[in-house]
C-alpha cells in the first residue's frame, strides 16, 4: 500500500482515486434519479468538501445550482468541539430543496448546526450527501442519505481532507498511521 509523509505524519492510503470517483457517479446517478424534475441547491461546506461537491456537481443532469459555506472545527487531528462559521450563507434558502455536501462526518456537529441553519431558513426539503462518514464517533441524529463510504474513526487526508492544511490535492484518501 502506497504510504506518504505530510509535515510530521505518515499516512497509509485508505480509499483509491478511483473508487472515490466509481462511487461518486452512482451517488450522483441517485440523487438525479431522486430528484427528476426537481429542482436542487447543493450547499457545499468548505473547505474539505471542495473536491467532493465540485466532482458530484459535475455529475448532477438536475435543475441545480451550488452555494458554499465555510465551517471549520478542527485544529491538528483533533477535532476542537465548537463549529466557527467563517464564510457565511448567501443564498435565499426558502422553499427550496437542498442537498448539503459533506466531505466527512465524524461526531455530527457541524453536519447537525448546518441543518438546524437549512431548518431555519425554511427549506422545503434537506438532504445530506457525504463521501465519508466515521460510525464509531458519530453521535448525531440526522442521517446521511447519500453516503459515499464508512470508514473507522482515524484521522484521514486527501481529496479536499487536510492536516494543517497540506493534504487536500491528494487524489486518494489517506489514514494515519499510528
Amino acid at each position: 500500500m502506497k504510504e506518504i509523509r505530510i509535515l510530521d505524519k505518515k499516512f497509509r492510503e485508505m480509499i483509491s482515486q478511483d473508487a472515490i470517483q466509481e462511487r461518486i457517479s452512482q451517488l450522483a446517478q441517485q440523487i438525479n434519479n431522486d430528484f427528476r424534475g426537481k429542482e436542487v441547491l447543493f450547499v457545499g461546506i468548505l473547505n474539505g468538501a471542495f473536491m467532493f461537491a465540485a466532482d458530484m456537481f459535475k455529475r448532477i443532469d438536475l435543475k441545480a445550482s451550488i452555494s458554499f459555506i465555510k465551517l471549520a472545527s478542527y485544529h491538528g487531528t483533533n477535532s476542537t468541539g465548537e463549529i466557527k462559521e467563517l464564510i457565511g450563507w448567501n443564498e435565499e434558502i426558502t422553499g427550496k430543496n437542498v442537498i448539503i455536501l459533506e466531505d466527512i462526518v465524524d461526531t455530527g456537529m457541524t453536519l447537525e448546526g448546518t441543518v438546524h441553519e437549512i431548518v431555519l431558513r425554511k427549506a422545503a426539503l434537506v438532504r445530506v450527501a457525504s463521501l465519508l462518514l466515521k460510525p464509531d464517533a458519530f453521535t448525531g441524529s440526522i442521517p446521511i442519505d447519500y453516503l459515499g463510504f464508512e470508514i473507522p474513526n482515524n484521522f484521514v487526508v486527501g481529496y479536499g481532507l487536510d492536516y494543517n492544511g497540506y493534504g487536500r490535492n491528494l487524489t486518494s484518501i489517506y489514514s494515519l498511521v499510528r
